[in-house]
């Protein structure tokens, strides 16, 4: 099968690749750019596992092509990281506020969190919840991940998570 020639900026770097016309970009991502981060969990779109922030938007990338991706920007888990390799304030909520267990969803669930912090500074519980409700969580209950979320908005906007709790 011919090969298609994709470039695409992922988590602030130029990549390009040989991809066949239905590679997955999941597949792209975790076996050809080696960012494992972003997990395959259902391959329908419904637990958000592979979720990615693709142009500005949360994108479940195992039902999408990496040829649609083709000049796309493109930010993983791996990119949240602040550029001096501190945790990201989500990945510290997420560490603080015990939001994980077995750890599969959270990359996808940070990485959906990240957007809906982008789009609401500032959500209330519900707002929350309704924002990641695209991402499954076999393990937790979800009420860590929301008490993890808050925490990381309260630091992002320059608060205590016990100062906006109040």
């Amino acid at each position: 099968m011919a090969k298609t020639h994709i470039t695409l900026k992922v988590n602030g770097q130029e990549v390009e690749g040989l991809v066949e016309p239905r590679t997955l970009l999941i597949h792209f991502v975790r076996e050809q750019l080696n960012l494992t981060g972003p997990h395959i969990g259902c391959d329908t779109t419904h637990c958000g596992a592979c979720t990615l922030d693709i142009d500005g938007k949360s994108v479940k990338s195992c039902t999408m092509f990496a040829v649609q991706a083709n000049g796309a920007e493109i930010r993983t888990i791996e990119g949240m990281a602040n550029a001096d390799g501190t945790l990201h304030a989500l990945q510290e909520g997420f560490r603080e506020m015990h939001g994980l267990q077995c750890g599969f969803c959270t990359p996808g669930m940070i990485t959906r969190a990240w957007r809906l912090l982008q789009e609401n500074p500032n959500p209330n519980e519900e707002e929350i919840r309704f924002g990641i409700a695209g991402n499954l969580c076999r393990c937790t209950g979800y009420q860590n991940i929301v008490k993890a979320i808050q925490y990381a908005a309260a630091k992002l906007n320059g608060v205590t998570y016990q100062e906006a709790a109040e």
